[in-house]
């Protein structure tokens, strides 16, 4: 079988493996969203993936990376006051705000990590941080990896962990 019929074969079991990851939690983290709980500020890891591997020669896919962040509070602005990059080893890569970027009520942003910027790999991570002058429904912040060569694609999403709460 050639090579490429190997990759394309393993990226496709890989999203069908991740597809059934993903169908076990959902109900978890729907009830996890269903207390809503008003904060000052968070600082907030979400995992991000570079790269992927496959095989048995753990040969690369690159992923293409879009950090989204959502304000979920209908009445309150919340200010997003840091947004990091970091590859495996805790190396910044980079600073993708350099001031703070103030989220409407509702309203969401974006950061995107380019397919071709490949030194993030399977550990990437960002650091996020949003504060808000009153209490605010906190931030819905995903990671969403996706690739597609010829017919085939693989995508799939990460959830951020708040890992401080702003005193």
């Amino acid at each position: 079988m050639p090579a490429k019929q190997k990759l394309q074969i393993a990226i496709v079991l890989f999203t069908a493996a991740i597809s059934g990851l993903m169908a076990g939690p959902v109900p978890a983290l729907a009830q996890e969203d269903s207390h809503i709980s008003g904060s000052h500020g968070q600082t907030v890891y979400v995992p991000a993936y570079s790269h992927i591997y496959s095989g048995d020669r753990e040969r690369p896919v690159y992923l293409a990376v879009t950090l989204s962040i959502r304000n979920t509070d209908p009445d309150k602005s919340i200010t997003i006051t840091r947004v990091d990059y970091f590859d495996t080893e805790e190396k910044l890569i980079k600073e993708k705000i350099k001031n703070p970027v103030t989220l409407n009520p509702l309203h969401s942003t974006r950061f995107v990590i380019k397919e071709s910027h490949k030194s993030g790999g399977s550990g990437a991570k960002f650091m996020v941080e949003w504060e808000s002058n009153s209490p605010a429904n906190p931030p819905i912040i995903e990671s969403i990896m996706i690739s597609t060569r010829g017919q085939q694609g693989i995508s799939f999403t990460t959830r951020g962990r708040v890992i401080r709460e702003k005193k």
